[in-house]
């Protein structure tokens, strides 16, 4: 199968990077132009629209920033559903609502195309090592008939359901990311006031109830203060608890941790702090408790 490939951000690259290595016919577009010329230098082919992509793949990939993009290059005037021909497959790695995965779909579906939502989890690191965690959801036969190309980039692929079930279970994820790398930050500020290393207390944790991955995590970016510029940065974490938090409106639950940590996070936004690492929210445990 011909394999198109479309943004080539910080998770996209890594993705990318591991279809061509393994052996996947890639074609790559995005809208830089020099990283579309580096992936030509390597071996995948280049599309110079997005139109040309669609034409000359099998199955379209997206890795995209946000829903308005995710939108626009699937939905939108000059998007992906104005080229799609009969039984092509678009699946889409971004992290999204669940309204937005279902109307790709449905949309999609109207032109005879099939649509997956498969977000990702594992970082950019998951993203290069092809050790990402990909949880899918749409029709089971499509999943099944693009799964090896999914494994190219995910040791932990798993078929989550219905359309919109992959983008469900991100968000269940992200919503745990956003608490935890909180509760790590607090832990943290706590043991910094009692005197207790940071990176000695991660350890000890790590056998211990109180451990998990963010706390793995967060614990050397904390103690080196490496926030700046993090490929894990805070306008991520603040854009999916925002979604999370509207579709608990909408669906009348309450989330109260949640939109604590949306506020923490959003805070590090207004501080223009949008590019530092989500560990950095200890920064806004720290000045807050100056006002006590």
């Amino acid at each position: 199968m011909r394999i198109g490939f479309v943004g080539l951000g910080n998770m996209g690259q890594g993705m990318a990077d591991n279809l061509l290595s393994k052996n996947a016919d890639l074609t790559v577009f995005t809208r830089t132009k020099s990283k579309i010329d580096s992936m030509i230098k390597k071996g995948a082919k280049g599309a110079v629209s997005l139109s040309d992509l669609v034409k000359n793949v099998d199955v379209i990939m997206t890795c995209l920033p946000d829903v308005a993009t995710s939108l626009d290059v699937i939905l939108g005037d000059d998007g992906i559903v104005n080229y799609v021909r009969n039984n092509q497959i678009i699946i889409d790695h971004s992290t999204v609502s669940v309204s937005t995965s279902q109307k790709c779909n449905n949309e999609l579906k109207k032109k005879s195309a099939s649509f997956l939502d498969a977000p990702i989890s594992g970082g950019p690191n998951g993203a290069s090592t092809g050790t990402l965690t990909i949880m899918v959801g749409g029709d089971k036969n499509v999943y099944e008939t693009v799964n090896p190309y999914l494994l190219k980039m995910g040791t932990n692929v798993r078929y989550m359901g219905n359309a919109g079930a992959g983008t469900g279970m991100k968000l269940v994820n992200q919503l745990l990311v956003g608490v935890n790398t909180v509760a790590a930050a607090e832990a943290f500020a706590f043991a910094n006031k009692v005197g207790v290393d940071v990176n000695v207390a991660s350890e000890l944790l790590s056998v211990s109830w109180g451990g998990s991955t963010m706390v793995e995590r967060s614990a050397p970016i904390t103690k080196q203060r490496n926030f700046p510029n993090s490929p894990a940065p805070v306008r991520n974490v603040d854009k999916d608890l925002k979604i999370i938090i509207e579709f608990a409106k909408e669906n009348k639950l309450l989330l109260d941790l949640t939109k604590i940590s949306l506020n923490m996070f959003s805070e590090l936004m207004n501080d223009n702090k949008s590019e530092y690492d989500i560990a950095g929210v200890i920064e806004i445990i720290e000045k807050n408790s100056k006002n006590l």
